[in-house]
This record gives structure tokens, C-alpha cells and sequence, in this order.
């Protein structure tokens, strides 16, 4: 399965110069790890560098930052499995999804 698609990627891109801003933004794509911890959720990506992405990460805590695009696309974990994409996640607002995973975690 292809992780980023152009939509994806252009919506991400797009969304760039609001930095770490989670009220202007919303989550454009969730990825998860099938056979293992860890899921990632991408707000933005710089576009001039598309490794670069930013967003939200519940791996061992929830946590907001930085993760690499060549990282979840290259990863193989147990099975030979890699990471996937959700084919049915819809956008959220990326402030309130945040606070629903941190109060989950509570």
C-alpha cells in the first residue's frame, strides 16, 4: 500500500506555515504500526524538504513533534509487516484530537 498519496501530501504541505498551531489545523492522514505499538498522525510536511513531517504520536505517550516520512514508509516490523494507512480515517481537528488521545490516556 502507498502511504502518502498526492492529496495527502498537498494537504499536509499546505498546512505548513502554521507550525506547530494545532487549532489551525487539521489531521490529514493516520498511520499505524499492525503488528506492534505505535500510531502517527500527520498534520504537516515541509515542502521543501518532505521527510519532514509534523503531527501527533501515541507510541509510548502521547506526544506532538517531528517524525520521518522515509521512517514509517521503510519500516518492517514483526511478520515482515509494515506501517499502514487508515483507508477510513476522516479529518479532525488536530487540538481536539490531542485532547481526546490525552484524556484517554488519563
Amino acid at each position: 500500500m502507498k502511504l502518502f498519496t498526492k492529496e495527502i501530501e498537498a494537504k499536509a504541505q499546505a498546512q505548513f506555515h502554521f507550525g506547530a498551531d494545532m487549532e489551525k489545523q487539521v489531521i490529514v492522514a493516520k498511520f499505524f504500526n499492525p503488528s506492534g505499538a505505535g500510531t502517527w498522525w500527520v498534520m504537516n510536511q515541509d515542502p521543501n524538504d518532505i521527510d519532514y513531517l509534523w503531527g501527533v504520536v501515541d507510541l509510548f505517550e502521547v506526544e506532538v513533534g517531528s517524525f520521518s516520512k522515509s521512517e514509517l514508509e521503510n519500516y518492517v516490523g514483526a511478520y515482515g509487516l509494515g506501517i499502514e494507512r487508515d483507508l477510513y480515517f476522516e479529518e479532525v481537528n488536530a487540538k481536539v484530537l490531542f485532547q481526546q488521545l490525552v484524556k484517554r490516556r488519563a
